[in-house]
C-alpha cells in the first residue's frame, strides 16, 4: 500500500509562524500536516465538505511529532502526506524536509464516528474505501 496515496506542498513559514528566535514554533508544523492531509484527501474526494455530507466526523485521535532540525522564517518546506492505513482508523504519515534534508517528521490518527449517533465507528465506513478506490 506504501506510495500509492502521496501528496505534497511547498509551505514558507510567515513572520506569525516564526518565534522570536525566527524559528518556526513548534506547534505549527500540526497546521502544515493538516494543510498537507486536507489536500491530499480533497484530491482524493474526501475533504472536509465531502466528510461532512458523507455523514462521518473523522477526528484526530493519536499525533506523533519528532523534530529534528528546526526550521526558519520563509525557508521552503516541502510537507509530505501519505496514507499508510485506512482499514479501521486513518492514518497518515509527514515528513517535512527542506532542500531535502529531514526536518520534522510525524504521523496523526484519525477515527470515523457517525455524526447522528456519535458512535465511533470500528471499521472504516465504505465512503472511504471508495475514495481510495479499494474494495472492502
Amino acid at each position: 500500500m506504501k506510495g500509492r496515496w502521496v501528496h505534497e506542498t511547498v509551505i514558507r513559514p510567515q513572520f506569525y509562524d516564526v518565534d522570536p528566535m525566527n524559528v518556526v514554533w513548534h506547534g505549527n508544523y500540526l497546521k502544515y500536516f493538516e494543510q498537507t492531509r486536507q489536500e491530499l484527501l480533497s484530491g482524493l474526494g474526501y475533504g472536509y465538505q465531502e466528510m461532512l455530507e458523507s455523514g462521518y466526523a473523522w477526528p484526530i485521535v493519536d499525533v506523533h511529532l519528532r523534530y529534528v532540525k528546526y526550521a526558519r522564517l520563509l525557508m521552503p518546506l516541502t510537507v509530505r502526506a501519505e496514507i499508510v492505513e485506512y482499514e479501521n482508523r486513518l492514518k497518515v504519515d509527514y515528513l517535512v524536509t527542506s532542500d531535502g534534508q529531514r526536518l520534522t517528521k510525524g504521523s496523526t490518527v484519525q477515527v470515523a464516528v457517525d455524526m447522528k449517533t456519535d458512535e465511533l465507528q470500528l471499521v472504516t465506513p465504505r465512503v472511504l474505501w471508495e475514495r481510495l478506490g479499494v474494495a472492502p
